[in-house]
C-alpha cells in the first residue's frame, strides 16, 4: 500500500509517503529541493554515481513511522544537502527547513 500526506513544519507543506512493502516499511518526506527517507536510502550511490544530480537527501536510521522520522537525527547526509546547510546529526524536521 502506498499513503501520501502533507505535513505541515515552519509554516511550510511536505509531503509525506508511506510505502508498505514485505518486511519493511519505506518512510520519505519530501521538500522542494530535496527529502529525507529511512535507512533504505542508500547515501553513498547518491554521492558516487550520481553527482551531477546533486540529490539533496538525508537519511535516518532506525525509525518505523513519519513523526520518528521527523524527529529522528539524520544519519547521514549527501554532499548536495550539504550545499543546502543540512548537517548529519540534525532531526529530520529541522533539516527540511533547508529543503
Amino acid at each position: 500500500m502506498i499513503k501520501m500526506e502533507p505535513v505541515v513544519l515552519h509554516d511550510q507543506f511536505y509531503t509525506s509517503i508511506i510505502v508498505e512493502i514485505p518486511d519493511t516499511t519505506l518512510l520519505i518526506v519530501s521538500g522542494k529541493k530535496g527529502y529525507i527517507m529511512c535507512g533504505a536510502l542508500d547515501i553513498d550511490i547518491l554521492n558516487t554515481k550520481w553527482p551531477t544530480r546533486k540529490i539533496a537527501a538525508g537519511r535516518a536510521l532506525g525509525v518505523r513511522s513519519i513523526a520518528e522520522l521527523l524527529e529522528a537525527p539524520l544519519e547521514s547526509v549527501t554532499k548536495a544537502a550539504e550545499a543546502l546547510g543540512v548537517k548529519a546529526g540534525m532531526k529530520g524536521k529541522d533539516a527540511l527547513q533547508f529543503m
